[in-house]
């Protein structure tokens, strides 16, 4: 397809990150659609690499992409005391952007009814009979795409009102120790042991790449995020005081900031526009996770295309956002306390139901037990007020980087 001409397909997918890579795989492996990507060529349209991480049971479709895996979990509490679980059968895996792309990439270029385009979308807009992305060349030329769908992923220049609004900012470094310093079989999704900023809560999270290597994140669930100069002073007092990591060298870094909200996200942009992704919804307010929830809505919206059905599923249920909501307004008002919360949780819940439970897989009976298990005062308090709660735009949104 030469820049300048007009094509058609039965979707395109605008953005090839995790949600729009996912999707158009899923769309050509069960031959619901032809698909086109368009996703912003080389240069600085591109985000910078990521990493993604998810739990999952067995191996899955991107195994290949898979950077490392962890069969055990630890949470370090506020009092230094350590909890290490088992989730068996999930394992918690790694995915780096840059080998997820090219893994996706090489399967659409194999799939009858896959393509990809690099070019930059400007506009996405309904037309009869479906939609159209009018898209702007590397070389400066303009393209239409014409399908029955779009699916766009790109991120929204403002967030919609919501009732609370927290961010989950971090900072990473990717170390190399001089001497062995991580256990490769476990990974530290929390370690309370840093100090905690006056509203919110903030941890340490180490991912081990080697006995030698690692990824290590200072990250903060609050208001806004911080400068780089202060995640540097962060990571600097983790590593060395906190972790004793003796002497390392940092091989890269990466920063970002992913939004934890009730908002409602609108799921179309128009009658045959959808939105996908962190745009969509998918993001789980409480946690930050998007790849797992992208991977069971991009299934999802496969199967509906392939059964004829207009609309897509949402990427969460209603009662898990609720859920959400509540902890969501429980932190941000301080009627919890977020390290000793989320430390409880993991040691009081099995671990295999707390993960399934985060991913919003747990049955009304399994979710009342973990309620129990929680500050049942402070929570129920919440849960009968955010309903009457006014949801507000945030005068001053605050995006940026998601992982």
């Amino acid at each position: 397809m030469s820049p300048g001409s007009a094509g058609t397909s039965d979707v395109v997918v605008v953005g090839g990150g995790a949600a729009g890579l996912s999707l158009a795989y899923r769309l050509v492996e069960t031959g619901a659609a032809t698909v086109t990507v368009v996703e912003p060529p080389d240069g600085p349209g591109r985000p910078p690499e990521r990493t993604w991480c998810y739990w999952e049971e067995g191996a899955g479709d991107f195994e290949e992409a898979v950077a490392a895996t962890w069969p055990l979990l630890r949470v370090h509490g506020p009092d230094g005391g350590a909890l290490t679980v088992d989730p068996a059968p999930s394992r918690y895996r790694m995915v780096r952007s840059t080998a997820f792309e090219r893994l996706v990439h090489a399967r659409l270029a194999a799939a009858p009814g896959g393509g990809l385009l690099r070019a930059t979308a400007d506009t996405v807009r309904d037309v009869p009979g479906g939609a159209e992305v009018r898209c702007t060349a590397p070389g400066g030329r303009t393209l239409t795409l014409r399908a029955r769908r779009v699916f766009d992923s790109r991120p929204p220049s403002a967030l919609p009102p919501a009732r609370t609004l927290l961010l989950q900012h971090f900072r990473g470094w990717f170390v190399r120790t001089r001497a062995d310093r991580f256990d490769p079989a476990v990974a530290d999704l929390m370690d309370f042991r840093v100090p905690q900023p006056g509203h919110g809560l903030a941890f340490g999270y180490v991912l081990p790449l080697a006995p030698d290597r690692a990824l290590v994140e200072y990250t903060e669930f609050s208001r806004a995020p911080l400068t780089t100069a202060a995640y540097e002073t962060a990571l600097g007092h983790y590593t060395r005081e906190v972790l004793g990591l003796g002497a390392f060298t940092v091989e890269s870094a990466e920063q970002g900031v992913i939004p934890m909200t009730d908002a409602r996200f609108p799921r179309r942009a128009g009658e045959s526009v959808f939105r996908i992704g962190t745009a969509g919804g998918a993001t789980r307010p409480a946690t930050g996770y998007t790849f797992a929830a992208v991977q069971r809505h991009s299934r999802a919206v496969a199967a509906a295309l392939h059964d004829g059905r207009a609309t897509p599923p949402p990427p969460h249920g209603r009662r898990a956002l609720f859920m959400d909501a509540v902890l969501l307004r429980a932190l941000d008002t301080g009627r919890i306390d977020g390290p000793a919360f989320f430390t409880d949780l993991f040691r009081r819940t099995p671990a295999h139901r707390l993960l399934r439970f985060l991913d919003g897989a747990t049955s009304l009976r399994e979710e009342w037990g973990i309620g129990l298990r929680t500050p049942v005062g402070p929570m129920l308090r919440t849960a009968l007020e955010v309903p009457f709660l006014p949801r507000r735009t945030d005068p001053a949104p605050r995006t940026g980087e998601t992982p």
